[in-house]
């Protein structure tokens, strides 16, 4: 449960994420509750209020038997208000600080065909204002409170937040109810927003050869499902979105029933019961949002293969995805052995592939793996290398797979799956330390299926997984026929069948165009009137992933590796 995109799609995040391994703070559940730890003094880090007790045995729990084990989410608690809002309450009292945070079961996987790009499109819209409070002046009280601000969608749901003092918890749920409510649009807002949309994704994706990829890959692995097009949506269905679309969207979806309420912080359920009902609690559902039923994909029966090469990119790479089941899809314990298989293959130095492929073999520079859990329909698992000097990304690739078919021939040690628990359970229990980030956590999950009970839960669960539970996921998933292989190349090199790079013939493996250059915009943007302090507002995609991820390959500002941005998943405009 640990991918969490920043308001753009899956191929931003897939760069991020294959450059920051190490722990994402905004996934939700199972290990991206680990993704605290990337970020906490782990010397320092103290458990919310309520569980010290707890927490501060996780010494302890963490021993060789792992039988008993510290918990999580005792004190969160959940209720409806009448309009049918689910409201989360989780107590936090070491500082007078609140995170209130608004999430909507809507995101671009739930787009009609035509429109992609809306649901990240009416995400920007809904900072112009309403009646009450016009032309940004949302974003404009927040930054005089002191407060932070931002917003983030994803295929499976778009999310609010604030994080403020806590005398001033109502005042957000005021304006937060107002807009979902009383949201006003006229083409004057909503034609300049357009144009910075498509410069975010001129700037984001079309200028970077390795988003570029990604976007490629996705739409490969989903041949029918709408996870294959990216959040920020394809730039010629985006120049035709228009007001009405964007009207039309949130009618449709942001309705009360169809939204979740989470409060973190130094306040109770009381407390929040009764500020609910008196702001969120007089917003009138206006629709019925349908079972989220989307198209699936058909039987992964081939293999396939793709070649990015751009005069942009110095030093090659190759991406593998394999599409395999999410939390929310996989069958009792598969998702929990899935995060332990990518731990063991491909989180940090002592993972098996950094050993062999980058150690050992000395085959590449940089070699991991992640999974990308917290989806509603099934996900992906990623592997990822850069060959070292001399050596070619099929070497790399050949390494990759080796490792694979190791593990399913000869299997894990109970050694091994026992450490990768006790790392990936202590940096979820550490992860308690962070209100925002728990109530980051909470929302995924809920947003994508799950419940608070299957998150108190996750722990046991993944303790309970054995290593030949590791084993039958790999086996019955990381096969080559459900894979896409990526390759991103420089001019002039080819990954050559013998795996050995070699020089292309003349007119072949040409770079593509070039996207327009960002000095000479189709339209000059006006600057969008979202989210004022840059503090408050993470430029890229999600935090370091959990420790089910690989150790990052070395930053390159000329895409020589899969390239990060300056943050899975949230890019804001």
């Amino acid at each position: 449960m640990r991918r969490q995109v920043l308001s753009i799609d899956r191929s931003i995040h897939r760069s991020v994420m294959i450059m920051l391994m190490a722990g994402s703070l905004l996934g939700g559940g199972s290990a991206a509750l680990a993704s605290q730890s990337a970020t906490q003094p782990s010397g320092r880090a103290q458990p919310v209020a309520g569980a010290p007790a707890k927490v501060s045995a996780l010494g302890q729990a963490m021993g060789a038997s792992l039988a008993e084990l510290p918990q999580f989410g005792t004190n969160f608690s959940t209720f409806n208000l009448e309009n049918g809002m689910q409201v989360v309450v989780i107590p936090d009292h070491r500082a007078p600080v609140v995170t209130h945070m608004v999430w909507y079961r809507a995101g671009a996987a739930d787009e009609k065909p035509g429109v992609s790009g809306i649901a990240h499109f009416l995400e920007h819209l809904m900072f112009k204002g309403t009646k009450a409070h016009p032309d940004g002046e949302f974003s404009k009280i927040v930054a005089s409170l002191g407060g932070e601000e931002n917003a983030f969608t994803t295929q499976d749901y778009t999310a609010y937040y604030q994080r403020v003092a806590k005398q001033h918890l109502k005042l957000m749920m005021e304006l937060e109810a107002d807009r979902m409510a009383n949201l006003q649009l006229t083409d004057e807002q909503v034609k300049p927003e357009l144009k910075v949309i498509l410069e975010e994704r001129a700037m984001r994706i079309d200028t970077d050869p390795s988003s570029l990829l990604s976007e490629s890959l996705d739409a490969a692995l989903y041949r029918n499902h709408p996870y294959g097009i990216p959040v920020i949506g394809w730039e010629h269905e985006m120049e035709q979105l228009d007001r009405q679309d964007a009207i039309d969207w949130y009618n449709e979806f942001y309705t009360p029933n169809n939204a979740i309420l989470i409060v973190a912080g130094d306040i109770n359920e009381d407390e929040v019961r009764a500020m609910a009902e008196e702001t969120y609690g007089k917003v009138v559902r206006r629709a019925e949002p349908k079972a989220r039923l989307r198209p699936q994909e058909p039987p992964q029966r081939t293999a396939r293969t793709l070649t990015l090469t751009d005069e942009r990119v110095n030093q090659p790479s190759v991406r593998r995805a394999y599409m395999v089941p999410s939390d929310h899809t996989a069958k009792d314990g598969e998702a929990e052995a899935l995060d332990l298989l990518t731990y063991i293959l491909g989180s940090g130095p002592n993972s098996r592939l950094y050993k062999s492929l980058v150690m050992d073999n000395k085959i590449a520079t940089s070699a991991g793996a992640y999974y990308q859990s917290t989806t509603l329909d099934d996900t992906d698992m990623m592997f990822y290398g850069i060959p070292a000097a001399g050596k070619s990304v099929d070497d790399v690739l050949t390494g990759i797979k080796g490792e694979i078919d190791k593990i399913i021939k000869e299997g894990v040690s109970e050694e091994e799956v026992a450490r990768a628990k006790r790392a990936i359970l202590a940096q979820t229990f550490y992860a308690q330390d962070n209100q925002a980030s728990l109530a980051r956590i909470v929302g995924t999950a809920l947003a994508t299926g799950q419940d608070l009970d299957a998150l108190r839960k996750w722990p046991e669960h993944l303790a309970a997984v054995t290593p030949e539970q590791v084993v039958a996921v790999a086996a019955e998933y990381l096969q080559e026929n459900r894979s896409v292989t990526g390759y991103l190349l420089p001019p002039g090199v080819s990954a050559g069948p013998t795996g050995k790079v070699t020089e292309c013939a003349p007119g072949e493996n040409q770079p593509i165009p070039k996207a327009r250059e960002m000095s000479q915009p189709k339209d000059a943007p006006r600057v969008s009137q979202k989210v004022p302090n840059p503090q408050s507002r993470p430029q890229g995609q999600p935090k370091p992933k959990p420790a089910t991820g690989a150790t990052k390959p070395p930053a390159s500002p000329n895409a020589e590796a899969p390239k990060a941005e300056a943050p899975s998943t949230e890019v804001k405009q």
